[in-house]
């Protein structure tokens, strides 16, 4: 895996994935940015939850559960002081279906806590991390 980070002005800068997508990263005003992108650390979270959705889905899909929609609602705390790594993070999953079975959605869970997600274990390493969830029932 390789990606490329170039400094474009001021504190932003555009990332670039190996698989050719690009996002902007900026930082507020008050460090010098324009705003106009997300923060770094913003983006490590949301990879991990995109890498644990990923897996709650896709274990969802092969257990045969009717999901519709999977969230992941993820928050941390950061030390107060240098370097300001994360020291917890929770990450809430809304799962929508029609009839999903709680027993299910649990192992989901428990698998990309405990097995499947690289981002939310590695980042367990050094921050407290945590998971629940709820099911939405849709008709």
């Amino acid at each position: 895996m390789k990606v490329r980070v170039k400094w474009v002005q001021d504190v932003m800068f555009v990332g670039e994935s190996g698989s050719g997508h690009a996002v902007v990263m900026d930082g507020p005003p008050e460090g010098g940015g324009r705003n106009l992108g997300i923060r770094p650390m913003e983006m490590l979270l949301l990879g991990t939850g995109g890498c644990t959705s990923y897996d709650v889905v896709s274990i969802l899909k092969k257990s045969r559960q009717p999901v519709t929609d999977c969230v992941a609602e993820v928050t941390a705390e950061r030390a107060e002081t240098e370097p300001k790594v994360f020291t917890s993070i929770h990450i809430h999953f809304v799962i929508s279906g029609k009839g999903l079975s709680e027993k299910a959605v649990d192992r989901a869970v428990s698998l990309t806590a405990e097995k499947y997600c690289s981002a939310s274990i590695m980042f367990a390493q050094v921050a407290d991390v945590t998971h629940d969830f709820e099911i939405v029932e849709v008709e």
